[in-house]
């Protein structure tokens, strides 16, 4: 719907009451004139049938000795009298000149009791019976509208009586017709008169208005102006107040000043507010959705959108029954909480998608008046997957330190069985070759033995990055010529998607090549028949992001918690190292190491490295050709 304007207001309103006044006015007068004249129809007629009857008693008093009859009957005394009333000439004269002494009389008539007409304007014969009409003395009194109706309907004549009395004896009536359509016609110029004049004055009204708010409002458009350029994006300068003008105008002015300098002051703030509190919630893991007092969306944190389903966008500034749906469990539950205004404490439910979320509702109160609501959305999932890994950390740190300890007493005997064993070897110089060949097996199992003892003391010693700004995908180009001779052996065909997209990132290169190569290398050996390894590299919003994708046989799910503990293996040659290796030097780099798998679907390990912005990674030239002739396709095949 439309909005009205205030001017269009004004001048509405002006010309209603100017329209009104006119109504009234009108009103009165048309009630007047109307009034008057229905009057002076009423006295007219009333003249018309006095007339009518004065002439009418002088014939209707007869003697009848006169006659020259007696004794006479009253009924032929009475056709006598109706006998002189309609041959008089005088009576005939008069009736002759009713119709052309008024506009508004339309017929005359003399008639008995009975209503016969005995004289009658219209020449009908006598004792010709008429048709009765209504009395025109009932429109006297009648209201305004009651009157114009009857004068503005269809054609009607109203009569006027006059009782005639012979010696104390009703002798019949005189009857004087009044034409409503004769009357409409002489009150009608009146009328028009009044409905022009009342035209006449709403029109100017219409002018009036117009122009009068034109006049008022002018100052209001200046105080718009000024408003406009106070709360415009690209503000602009706003002309200084008059101070000289000391009316209502001027101190209006000079508070709207004062008003658009702490807009001002406080737009820069919030500003400033605003950009902070939109980084921060775009760094939220967790789904906020923050409420005002009539339940309707006001902040929306990015991750929302994946628990809502929706934009941020096309939330903000719904209410809550319009974001959630009753026919969801998170919806339910929500609307549940919004309906009796309750908080609700964090609890966790399962969406049909099978996904768990916890979800919490507190609502805000302020001086004991709620002010809004806060909605807090949490990947069960995550929360039980970042427990874990805090957990693994704990355990990876208490093995560490038991691993220091052991590795530090085991060294010692292995340092004492090496130089006894090289001085039993010298005394021994002429034994048996047999003798020999064990003496070296000893040898030999010792320094393995050795060589496992330092690798568990450097993988829990503590690890002195050396960070250098590196291109993630020359990394994956060595990682990858490193495994292919092992992936052909085992009828493995590499794929690489690594984009044409710079992915820069800061990390000790030794480390991170050797994380990659255990992860791809377990990939390979996921598929000991065969198989495609796929391997991938993007940028995901500030991360890049690594994901080397098998055909195996995927990861059971009684053991996917515990791949990445160390020592754990599956293999009858492995060590249980590699993939805690590689899960610790993510950690080294704060970045992360997960996998998604499905039995007989193959497992898909996903690698996360922080993106370096403020400086350019060196490249080799052997990158620079790799990304012309391999990235620009987005995808290799080895």
């Amino acid at each position: 719907m439309a909005r009205v304007s205030l001017k269009t207001k004004l001048v509405l309103a002006i010309s209603g009451m100017v329209f009104t006044l006119v109504a009234l006015f009108s009103y009165l007068y048309v009630s007047k004139v109307v009034r008057q004249r229905t009057a002076q129809a009423y006295q007219t007629a009333d003249f018309i049938a006095k007339e009518i009857l004065e002439r009418a008693g002088d014939v209707t008093h007869i003697d009848p000795t006169e006659l020259g009859l007696d004794p006479i009957g009253p009924q032929t005394l009475e056709l006598e009298i109706k006998d002189r009333l309609h041959r008089d000439p005088g009576l005939i004269s008069l009736f002759n000149s009713i119709v052309g002494y008024s506009d508004i009389i339309y017929d005359a008539a003399i008639t008995d009791k009975t209503g016969r007409a005995i004289v009658d304007t219209n020449q009908d014969p006598i004792d010709t019976p008429l048709t009765r009409r209504d009395d025109f003395d009932s429109l006297l009194e009648a209201s305004l509208s009651r009157q114009l109706k009857v004068f503005y309907g269809p054609p009607r004549v109203y009569d006027h009586n006059v009782a005639i009395w012979r010696e104390g004896q009703p002798f019949g009536n005189v009857r004087v017709g009044i034409s409503t359509v004769l009357f409409k016609h002489e009150i009608q110029p009146q009328l028009i008169r009044a409905l022009s004049f009342s035209c006449l004055a709403i029109m100017a009204s219409l002018g009036l208005a117009a122009g009068l708010s034109n006049v008022v409002l002018r100052p209001l458009e200046d105080i718009g102006r000024r408003l406009d350029q106070m709360t415009s994006e690209v503000p602009s300068p706003a002309p200084e107040p008059d101070v000289k003008r000391t009316d209502e105008y001027g101190v209006v002015n000079t508070k709207i000043d004062r008003l658009g300098r702490q807009i001002r002051d406080v737009k820069e703030v919030f500003t400033a507010m605003k950009e902070n509190l939109d980084q921060l919630m775009e760094s939220l893991q967790d789904g906020l959705i923050l409420f005002t007092r009539d339940s309707r969306v006001v902040l929306v944190s990015s991750s929302a959108e994946r628990f809502v389903g929706r934009p941020r966008a096309s939330i903000l500034g719904l209410a809550v029954e319009e974001v959630f749906r009753d026919d969801s469990r998170l919806g339910r539950v929500v609307l549940d909480a919004f309906a009796v205004q309750r908080s609700l404490p964090p609890r966790e439910i399962e969406m049909e998608n099978g996904h768990r979320v916890q979800i919490a509702v507190d609502f805000i109160s302020e001086r004991g008046e709620r002010i809004g609501a806060l909605l807090i959305m949490r990947d069960a999932e995550s929360v039980r997957r970042i427990e874990n890994e805090i957990e693994l950390s704990h355990r990876l740190a208490s093995i560490g330190r038991l691993t220091s300890g052991v590795a530090h007493e085991v060294r010692n005997p292995i340092n004492a069985i090496v130089v006894h064993l090289e001085l039993l070897r010298e005394k021994m110089r002429d034994v048996q070759p047999d003798t020999r060949r064990h003496m070296d097996i000893i040898s030999n199992e010792i320094q393995r033995l050795d060589r496992v003892v330092q690798m568990l003391v450097d993988f829990h010693r503590p690890v002195e990055l050396q960070l250098k700004p590196t291109e993630l995908r020359r990394l994956l180009e060595d990682v990858t010529q490193l495994v292919l001779p092992e992936a052909e052996q085992n009828g493995v065909r590499m794929v690489t998607e690594f984009g044409s997209e710079p992915l820069p990132v800061m990390v000790d290169a030794d480390l991170v090549k050797q994380a990659l190569y255990n992860v791809v290398q377990n990939g390979v050996q996921a598929m000991p028949e065969g198989g495609v390894l796929c391997l991938s590299a993007r940028r995901k919003d500030a991360a890049a992001t690594v994901e080397v994708r098998d055909e195996g046989l995927g990861i059971p799910p009684e053991i996917r918690d515990k791949i990445f503990h160390l020592y754990f293996t599956t293999k009858k040659a492995g060590s249980g190292i590699g993939l805690a290796m590689s899960y610790r030097v993510l950690q080294l780099h704060h970045g992360s190491l997960d996998f998604e798998t499905e039995v007989g679907q193959g497992t898909t390990f996903r690698l996360s490295f922080p993106i370096v912005t403020d400086a350019e990674p060196s490249r080799k030239p052997t990158l620079a050709a790799a990304t012309e002739q391999d990235h620009s396709g987005a995808r290799s095949d080895i």
